[in-house]
């Protein structure tokens, strides 16, 4: 199983950009997949999840109303549209699968990481 996160780079602050999360190796279309960051110093944590049918998803408050998180499964790819973005967002973003029946925001609970795609939003 691959994940492969993209899409990250120098922006702005207030600029928008779009991750990427394409998956290989598994059944898309039945993983949750979700988005987590970790920026310099501090934990990695929850940003964003989508449930495997695209109908339901969950929000860090820091991101609600900034981002938003889609899917496609014709080309097993999930989505991370960010606008507004903040100085404050600059991390690395990692792209998580899990298969279950809830939506879950524990790094734990996710079966599949992929390496990270780093946004650095200046001020």
């Amino acid at each position: 199983v691959q994940l492969q996160a993209s899409g990250g780079g120098l922006v702005q602050a207030g600029d928008s950009l779009r991750l990427s999360c394409t998956a290989s190796g598994l059944t898309f279309s039945r993983y949750d997949i979700g988005w987590f960051r970790q920026a310099p110093g501090k934990e990695r944590e929850f940003v964003a999840v989508i449930k495997w049918n695209g109908r339901d998803t969950l929000y860090a408050a820091s991101v609600k109303g900034r981002f938003t998180i889609s899917r496609d499964n014709a080309r097993s790819t999930v989505y991370l549209q960010m606008n507004s973005l903040k100085p404050e967002d600059t991390a690395v973003f990692y792209c998580a699968a899990r298969n279950d029946y809830i939506l879950v925001i524990q790094m734990s609970a996710y079966d599949y990481w992929g390496r990270g795609t780093l946004v650095t939003v200046s001020s």
